[in-house]
Parts: C-alpha cells; structure tokens; sequence
C-alpha cells in the first residue's frame, strides 16, 4: 500500500507543562509538503516526533514506510568521514522509529567496495558538491556538510525525507542542486523551510499555528493567496465583532434609560396615590421579572458578542504579520564608513582565503558578500569586524557597528533574553530593555524566556534586538546570513525594517529573494 504520515489528536508538551501543539491531527501522503509557521510553532519539534525521536504527550504518530532525516545542524565527528556519513545516514529509520539493517544501497561487501564508492561520488555530485567519500567531514564547510548529509539520505532512498531547513548555509549552486533534487523526487518528503523558491517547488503546504495545522493544496504561492483572503476574512469578522459589541453596549444602554424613566413613572404614581398598593406592588413585580428576563438575555448576548471578538482578535494576532522597528542612526550620506586597502587573511598564513582585497563604503551604502561555500565570506566579515586580524594590509572602521553572525554567539544560552540583552547593554535600565524587546515582538514575559528555550528564528531575532538596541545605534549593520532559520514572517519583517534602516550594511547571504527585496546595488563575489 502507498505510504504515508498520520498524526491523531497529537500533543507535546514543554517540561513546564505548557501544551505546544491543541490535538493536532493531519495525514501526510506521498507528496511534497511544505511545513511553514513562525519561530516557536513546533516545526522542528513535529519533525522529531514524526521521527520518533519525541514521544508525544497524547495522541498518535503513525508512519507506514522509511524515513530519511535531514536535521538543521549536521553532527561533527572529528574522525568520520564522508563514508562515514553515508552508512551514517543508510540505516535509515523504519515504520516504528527504529533503525532498519543494512542500507538498502549498500553492497554485501566491504565497507570500500569500489561500487558504492561510485554511488557514493555520484550521489555527491547529484547534491553539487565534488568531494572524495575518504574526506573528513570537518574539511567541508557548513553548506557543503549539509549537501553532503542530504546526499547521503538520497542514497538510502528513504520513502519519505525529512527535511528541516535543507537550504541553510548553502550557496547559490548549492540551493539549485537542491531544487533539483526536490523536482526529481518521485516519493514523499515534509520539508521545513523559509526558503520561497524551494517551497514553490512543493504540492501542498500545510501551516502550524496556535489554532493546529491548516493544509493548502498548491505551492506557495496559491498559499499567499490563501493567507490573504484568510486575513481579508479575518478583519471583516473583527469589524462585525466590533459592530456586535457596540450594538449590544447601545442595546444596554438603551434598557437602562427606559428601566430608569419607568421607575421614576411608578414613583410619581405612588406619589399620587391613584391606584391602590395591590396593584402597584403587582405591577412592580411584573416589570421586575420582565426586567430581570430581559437583563438575562442583554448579558447573554453580550457575552457571545465579546467572546466572538475576542476569537477575532485573536485570530488577527495569528495571521497579522510581524513587526520589528529599527530607529534612525542619523548617517550623514558623506561619511567614509569602511575602507579596507589590500587587505589578505584567514586560515593559513601562507595560504590566506582572502587575498589583496580593497574597497570602501560612504554613507548608507549597502554591500552583499557572494560567493559558493567556503570561498571566505565569513573570515571576510570577520576581518572586517576586527575577530581577526589581517596578515596584511589594513581594516579602517569609522562608526560604531554591530556584528549578527549566523551562530548567535553574543546571546548566552543560559540567560534570559532581559539579562541577555542588559548584559550587552550595562547601561540600559530595564525600562528600555524592555522597549528595544518589544519592537521585535518579545512583549511582557517572552522577555524572561531562557535564550536556551528560544527556536532558531526566535534567536534571530533576539539577536538582532541585541546588536541593534545598542547605545547609540550602530551606524554599520554586519550581517551573516541573517534569514537562516527565521521563518516567513520573520524573514518578510525583516526585509521590511532592514529596508528602512538608514545606516550602512554588508550583508552575506545567499538568500536572492531578500537580497533583491533590500535593492543592495553592490555585490562583492569571492572566488571559490
């Protein structure tokens, strides 16, 4: 029978007892699924529990078929070696989570059997990347362990592949041999990603929110579509529930008025004495009820009408989009930011990645480093930042900056974000950590949370509220590969801010879509 993923009434969760998924309940065939959602909903979390590395809390995984698993971070090992990785990678996961024998690939032979070597060198190559199966993995760069791991995976012919953000790290070559890959692949895959070009490659998309999984038939561009007219819905029932509201308070009101007019009419008739104190004390109890009656239903309606704009609220909260704000620096265009004059450095003295490199940025100019894997960009943009210094030549820096490197490492896994970010900024009080945090959607008690506990976007950001909630505001921004591991959202906020940011930037990034949405006009291409 054709294989296939179910989840039924899935829950996990956290050690605190916080719930992260509300019975969760889809079916995943043989297709390709792309699995989106912002930074804490689960993503990478739903994968390990497919995998069988989680056990749910409640309800059921169940899988018919193998599975090949592609995590964010491949493991270093300083001894394997690419063939090491493939029989790694070979014992691919069964039905019930456990690891199968033999690879279905692999020869009954020698570990070295010239036949999978060639598979082995062609599956490589498949992934675009040229390399000897005896390399030690540690000789590769990040992109190319990754093209590495996933060639592995394909040769172990998984009947579903589970990716999770398959395209971080990778160059340009690198991304294109993985969308090939994805085009030509005949059985299932659940692939997380923010990468738009590889999702517009998947048959379905099913989305991860607060409210459980939504699938949308179509790649991800029919899902825009989808979000859209969802969001179009979603403010229009708002404004009805708003209107219901009003309407229920100006209902209220109204009662109100007319309880107060008869009651001053009964005590003017009393007053008088027209009628005698059986009747009026009958007539009294009979408005009394049909008061109480109506007070009755006015609140009833109330209610539902305040508990439908609370589901409307909250169902605009789910699909608005973020919003990260990042103040002025007040850079005059004039200004020499950076100049670098024949600068060479990195790994081997003799032998150095980047060599006799010159150029220069005035004002609020804004600069991408390309180039494959491995070509220097890193050790390029910490030459720049000072980490390292160049063997020769000169690095002239003029204003203040902030470096975001794709590892994170200014943020301390064991502190909360609040203590993160007053650490980096000792003159800060915590009125103003609180605001910079809140401009990048770390409101009231997500500013307590353990970086630790944070998802791989979530950090993101936080880093980025870090370096930019500097004082002053740094007027050259540093960046690598800032869109690794933020989700859609987080990805189209921060084109947004950074677009209005108007101090200097060099950015690596292999990310062309964002590249092209900041409009950067001068690209610096390393030779690989």
């Amino acid at each position: 029978m054709p294989g296939f993923i179910s989840l039924s009434n899935l829950t996990w969760s956290f050690p605190d007892g916080t719930t992260l998924f509300p019975a969760l309940s889809v079916t995943f065939g043989f297709e390709r699924t792309g699995i989106v959602g912002r930074n804490g909903s689960g993503k990478t979390t739903l994968m390990r529990l497919i995998s069988g590395e989680l056990r749910p809390a409640s309800g059921s995984v169940r899988v018919c078929g193998t599975l090949g698993l592609l995590k964010q971070d491949v493991r270093e090992d300083p001894d394997e070696t690419l063939a090491d990785l493939f029989h790694r990678h070979a014992a691919i996961l069964g039905p019930d989570g456990t690891r199968t024998g033999e690879p279905r690939t692999r020869e009954q032979g020698e570990p070295d059997d010239p036949v999978l070597f060639s598979r082995m060198e062609g599956a490589l190559r498949r992934c675009g990347l040229a390399a000897d199966p005896r390399a030690l993995v540690t000789s590769l760069s990040g992109g190319q362990r990754t093209r590495a791991a996933l060639a592995a995976l394909l040769l172990a012919r998984p009947d579903f592949l589970l990716l999770d953000e398959p395209t971080n790290n990778l160059d340009q070559a690198g991304r294109r041999a993985v969308l090939d890959l994805m085009r030509q692949w005949k059985a299932g895959a659940l692939v997380i990603s923010h990468d738009r070009a590889l999702l517009a490659e998947m048959d379905a998309i099913v989305e991860l929110t607060a409210r459980g999984a939504t699938r949308c038939s179509g790649p991800y561009d029919e899902f825009l579509r989808h979000k859209e007219t969802e969001r179009n819905a979603a403010h229009q029932a708002l404004a009805q529930a708003r209107k219901a509201c009003s309407e229920s308070a100006r209902r209220a009101r109204q009662a109100t008025e007319r309880k107060a007019r008869k009651d001053s009419q009964g005590r003017k008739s009393r007053a008088k004495g027209g009628q005698s104190k059986i009747l009026l004390d009958a007539a009294r109890e009979r408005a009394e009820a049909s008061s109480g009656a109506h007070a009755r239903l006015r609140d009833a309606r109330r209610d539902s009408a305040e508990s439908a704009l609370a589901v409307a609220r909250q169902k605009i909260d789910i699909l608005q989009p973020l919003r990260m704000e990042i103040p002025s620096t007040g850079l005059p265009a004039g200004a020499t930011v950076l100049r670098l004059e024949g600068v060479s450095g990195g790994h081997d003295a003799g032998h150095p990645v980047i060599r006799d490199l010159s150029f220069s940025l005035t004002g609020p100019e804004r600069l991408a480093i390309a180039g494959p894997n491995g070509s220097g960009k890193t050790t390029l943009i910490r030459l720049i930042s000072g980490r390292i210094l160049p063997t020769r030549g000169t690095v002239d820096l003029k204003v203040p900056f902030a470096v975001l490197d794709q590892h994170l490492g200014l943020l301390d896994p064991g502190l909360s974000l609040l203590d993160s970010f007053l650490g980096l900024h000792p003159q800060a009080d915590h009125h103003t950590a609180h605001a910079v945090l809140a401009r990048f959607m770390f409101r009231a008690g997500d500013a307590l949370r353990r970086v630790g506990t944070l998802s791989g976007g979530e950090r993101v950001r936080a880093g980025l509220a870090c370096v930019l909630g500097a004082v002053p505001l740094p007027r050259l921004l540093i960046l690598d590969e800032p869109t690794n591991h933020l989700d859609l959202d987080g990805v189209e906020a921060l084109e947004t801010a950074l677009a209005a940011y108007d101090g200097a930037m060099v950015i690596a990034s292999h990310d062309e879509a964002f590249l092209h949405r900041l409009a950067v006009p001068r690209l610096l291409t390393l030779p690989g």
